[in-house]
């Protein structure tokens, strides 16, 4: 994948001037509508939540109805796909903006310095569970063309939404509905904001993100928990076990030891590995950025090659045994764990389950029975670098933000976008606001508001110049 020459500000991102004077007299508007969003506690994986969620995407809907969109909610076996477009422009293209209105659970909630559904704005940054991932992100979009709209100024192309309610949980029943909404959601290219800039005041268009395959191991041995005097020594531990098999899947140089996970595995090209040393990065400053007293990873790789181009496995959660006050000396009949591995171009997830099949075959203890169980899984996703929406987004960051973008790929996972591309024949932009440190699925997450409101500018000016390349 090239890297493109950067940008400069180009007059094909300047938008009419009643659009900008719009969108600079309703920051505050913009503010607290975010706020009042962020309050939801919409949180899809609990079946507790479950009204909420209907709530989060309730609020959107009138906020898309308000703006005089056309709006649809689209039900499904879970919760509802809302769907929303401007009118058609003769021949310009057509964006779709997609987005996620669920939120990741909050837990564990004494670490949270204030309520996770209680927005709280300290040095310049709103913190609240959605944020940046993708409340505050996706509501960039949102705001832009709403107020282009109530302007009363055409937008230059047509512009459609989709925003989803189960994104955190692997996106299932949009992935099943995806054919059948091809001819709705026609169009010729993506934009997503649910990722990073690469670095403060360093923007960035990300042009890669790794796939993902989840995964719970149960592993058995006595019918009942035992004493672990009386039986220690003579039977199976399911907990030892658990430790032994979950460390078979790791070496000491950090490279992942299930047999054949690296067949599949693409190369970085040359001219990424290249782009991305000029990036600067510093591990240090990376490592005290998120806490920790040193990095480790694959031998051979750089930091950012590691998480961006590099197939990972971490552990998720452990259970087994006592876990309450003090001390129980028990050999516990039963424990689990919950896994996920991030995949890189070419790499598979059901080949992978498979894998991991023969791997727990091998490295099962005696007395011990195992079973895995696959969760969602999602194979990597590049876009291109050198595409014509890719120069135009480069525009409108400079002009939003104050500097040209780089080009770089994200670890995380959006498993739809990769389906996007399979059934609506689309380029995709990766146009991430977020910053690295915003604790996205953590205690604490934030999202600056200066980005924010940049977001909205970068937003608005997409649209202009996207119409003008």
């Amino acid at each position: 994948m090239a890297q493109p020459e950067q940008s400069a500000t180009s007059s094909a991102a300047q938008l009419p001037s009643e659009v900008q004077s719009h969108l600079d007299a309703n920051r505050e508007r913009h503010q607290e509508e975010l706020v009042d969003w962020l309050k939801i506690p919409s949180i899809s994986s609990d079946s507790s939540r479950r009204d909420d969620v209907h709530e989060a995407a309730a609020w959107l809907q009138r906020k898309f109805e308000d703006a005089g969109l056309s709006t649809e909610l689209i039900a499904t076996d879970g919760f509802p796909l809302l769907v929303a477009s401007t009118p058609p422009v003769d021949g310009a293209p057509v964006a779709l903006v997609y987005g996620h209105y669920d939120v990741q659970p909050p837990e564990p909630l004494d670490l949270w310095t204030t309520p996770p559904f209680e927005p709280s704005i300290r040095d310049g940054k709103i913190f609240a569970r959605g944020a940046t991932d993708d409340k505050g992100q996706v509501l960039t979009h949102i705001h832009s063309v709403c107020d282009w709209v109530a302007s009363g100024q055409s937008l230059p192309l047509q512009i459609k939404f989709l925003i989803e309610g189960e994104e955190e949980v692997g996106s299932q029943n949009l992935e099943e509905r995806l054919p059948d909404l091809a001819d709705k959601l026609a169009c010729d290219v993506v934009v997503i904001s649910d990722s990073s800039q690469y670095a403060p005041g360093r923007p960035a268009i990300t042009c890669g993100l790794r796939g993902i395959a989840t995964y719970e191991l149960f592993l058995d041995g006595p019918s009942h928990d035992l004493h672990s005097g009386s039986f220690g020594g003579a039977v199976a531990n399911p907990a030892m076990a658990l430790c032994q098999m979950l460390a078979s899947m790791k070496n000491a140089d950090g490279s992942i030891a299930v047999e054949g996970i690296y067949d599949d595995v693409a190369a970085i090209p040359d001219i990424e590995r290249e782009a991305w040393k000029k990036l600067g990065a510093d591990d240090a400053e990376f490592a005290n950025s998120v806490g920790a007293s040193e990095l480790h990873g694959e031998t051979g790789f750089t930091t950012d090659e590691r998480r961006w181009a590099r197939p990972s496995l971490d552990i998720n959660g452990l259970t087994s045994g006592h876990q309450g006050e003090g001390v129980k000396t028990v050999l516990p009949a039963k424990a689990s764990a919950k896994f996920s591995f991030r995949l890189v171009p070419d790499q598979d997830p059901k080949r992978l389950t498979k894998l991991l099949e023969s791997h727990f075959e091998k490295h099962c203890p005696p007395g011990i029975h195992w079973t895995l169980k696959p969760d969602h899984g999602a194979g990597a996703m590049l876009a291109d670098a050198n595409s014509r929406f890719a120069k135009a987004a480069s525009v409108a960051i400079e002009q939003a933000f104050g500097t040209a973008p780089v080009m770089i790929r994200e670890g995380g996972s959006i498993p739809i976008l990769a389906r996007f591309q399979e059934v609506l024949k689309c380029d995709c932009l990766l146009l991430g606001w977020g910053q690295g440190d915003d604790a996205a699925h953590s205690p604490n997450e934030k999202f600056s508001l200066d980005d924010f409101h940049r977001g909205i500018q970068a937003s608005a000016s997409l649209w202009q110049s996207i119409a003008s390349v």
